[in-house]
Parts: structure tokens; sequence; C-alpha cells
């Protein structure tokens, strides 16, 4: 049965797919994300997006050349803005300076995912685009919810899954892509690499 190994830590994508009946095998890349950033100056938030996934996905599957069961996934979500890419923030105050921008707008959150089948060599990519519409909390709302600490844990400096999903006015397009993977978008990349889905779900006692 294949095993599927998702080249991320974070916890949102992780109990998505378990939520779907995936139990993903956790093994973090550990891609200097900021270098590749800056090897990629003109990059819309699209080709960011997926070179970042490709980068992770490529790095953790290096190590299961020898695995014909195992399928990597990884993916890399940004909120864009104005054809601005927004990822995690760094601090406070960036968080804030975002959000100045963000708040009572709309904008798209990207994420790329990349599929790799270490034992083949096959791999396959796509971008998923969800359009968010934000709403306009007030400032004491926004400063109890940055004091929570989520907003430094995700793109874009918001969750939909979340505490911050009372601030999302609503979607257009695949909300399982806001919350960091697209699982329509998986299930199709995986079955380019003849994997079908539903021999990932998990279907122990």
């Amino acid at each position: 049965m294949p095993r599927l190994i998702l080249a991320s830590q974070s916890p949102a994508r992780r109990q998505l797919l378990l939520n779907a009946g995936v139990v993903p095998e956790i093994h973090v890349s550990h891609v200097d994300e900021e270098a590749i950033e800056r090897a990629l100056p003109e990059a819309t938030p699209a080709e960011l997006c997926l070179a970042l996934a490709k980068a992770k996905a490529e790095a953790v599957a290096a190590d299961y050349a020898n695995d014909p069961n195992a399928v990597v996934v990884a993916c890399d979500s940004v909120f864009d803005v104005d054809g601005r890419a927004f990822s995690k923030a760094v601090s406070e105050a960036q968080v804030r300076e975002r959000w100045a921008l963000m708040m009572g707008r709309s904008g798209v959150l990207r994420t790329g995912h990349w599929v790799v089948r270490p034992s083949t060599g096959e791999e396959v990519g796509a971008v998923c685009d969800t359009v968010v519409h934000l709403g306009s909390p007030s400032q004491a709302e926004q400063d109890a919810y940055l004091a929570t600490g989520e907003p430094l844990q995700v793109a874009g400096g918001f969750t939909i899954d979340a505490l911050g999903g009372a601030f999302v006015e609503g979607v257009e397009g695949d909300p399982s892509n806001v919350v960091g993977l697209s699982l329509p978008t998986l299930r199709r990349l995986v079955g380019e690499l003849g994997v079908v889905w539903t021999d990932l779900w998990d279907r122990s006692p």
C-alpha cells in the first residue's frame, strides 16, 4: 500500500489529511526558504510557492529512493494581495503592517503542491488558488488575536480553521486550500503518479 510522506511540520495540514482519512508520515524538509526566496526575486507569488513546495518535496524524497510505496508531498502557501506574496510574518510588527493592507479586502491564497514518487523519480506539481474575503476586525479584536500567537504561524497572518476563522467573510474556491493543502488538487496529482486516492485511506480498526 502507498505511504504518504508529508514534508511539512504544519499541524493544520496533518489534521486536514487525518480528517480526510489519510494518516501521513511527517518528515520535515528543513529547506532554507529564505535562501530560495532570495534566489527568485522576480518570481510571481504562484511561481514562488510552487518552487518552495518542489524544493521541500525533493529534499525529503532523497531519503526514500529505495521505497516503492513512498509518495512524498510538500506544500507552500502565500497570500497574494495585489501581486505581493505574504508568507509567514517574522514579528508582531510585521503582522500589523500586513493587516493594515489586507483587512477588509480580498486576496488570493495560493498553495503550491509538489508530489514525488522517489523510487521512480516521477514528480508533478500544481498551484491551487482560492479567493479569500477578509473582514474588518476592530483594533481590540486584532490585539487579542495577535496575542494568541496564531497569526505568526500561518501565511498571511490568519487562519480559516481556527481562531482566525471568524475574521474570514467568505471564500471562492476550495476551502481546504486556505488551510494549506487542497485535497482535490492532491487527489489529482497522486493520481497522475498512479496512486488511487482511496488506497491512501487508513482502514485500520
